[in-house]
């Protein structure tokens, strides 16, 4: 079986769960050990080129088919406040690059390290590799193109149920969940939710592979460095 790559981001760095003959589960410290990794498709939960005004069309559209789970799809800011490393001058640099103006969320503000890190490693041609997913919706596409009733997390704390509901759309579409070596990172280098939401990334990019996957928006606009803005499952 080819191997393809899910890949999440994590306290420690970024979860990658390769799919093969195999399954197995990685914890990288750096994108660039991801991308030494042999595989045909990896499928990364973190955005590929950034706007230089007002978010993604990738985004709007697949918030609108997440209903109650729309909340963990970010909007991506302006490339300019990406590039900050200060909260407050990256919510001057998207308040004048957006229409209407917006400031950034802290939440997408924490994972900036992460993201201008991807950005650094990024090109067009390693766009026929490196595809941007999200693991709600890949579960989206599990449960029917439908919204999941149940959230992964409560507060900021592992949801219990909607963790075994993600598990179970996870086998019932045909990801072999049972084969997985048992995880033992430290919770403060890997989160309960991050392996999971690898291994729905990895569904995707085995989608991806197979010239299944939906990609929104369909026909992608390009960034200013020539990085197509789009997720796919």
């Amino acid at each position: 079986m080819t191997p393809v790559i899910g890949v999440d981001g994590c306290p420690g760095g970024w979860i990658a769960v390769r799919w093969a003959e195999t399954v197995s589960h990685h914890l990288c410290r750096s994108f660039a050990e991801v991308l030494a990794m042999d595989a045909a498709v990896i499928a990364v939960d973190m955005p590929i080129g950034f706007p230089e005004g007002s978010g993604r069309a990738a985004e709007r559209e697949v918030r609108s088919r997440l209903g109650g789970r729309q909340s963990s799809v970010f909007s991506v800011p302006a490339r300019a406040a990406v590039m900050c490393a200060d909260y407050r001058e990256a919510c001057a640099a998207n308040l004048a690059a957006s229409d209407p103006p917006k400031k950034v969320s802290k939440q997408i503000f924490h994972i900036f390290p992460k993201m201008r890190e991807i950005d650094a490693l990024m090109t067009p041609q390693l766009q026929a590799r490196v595809i941007e997913v999200h693991p709600e919706l890949a579960f989206w596409a599990m449960h029917g193109e439908a919204p999941l009733p149940l959230p992964k997390k409560v507060k900021g704390q592992p949801h219990a149920p909607g963790l075994a509901l993600r598990k179970a759309l996870l086998a019932d579409a045909g990801f072999p969940l049972e084969a997985l070596p048992p995880a033992a990172y430290r919770r403060a280098d890997v989160g309960a939710d991050d392996l999971i939401d690898g291994c729905a990334c990895a569904w995707s990019a085995r989608r991806i592979l197979e010239g299944r996957a939906i990609s929104f928006p369909a026909d992608p606009p390009l960034d200013a460095r020539g990085l197509r803005m789009a997720i796919s499952a």
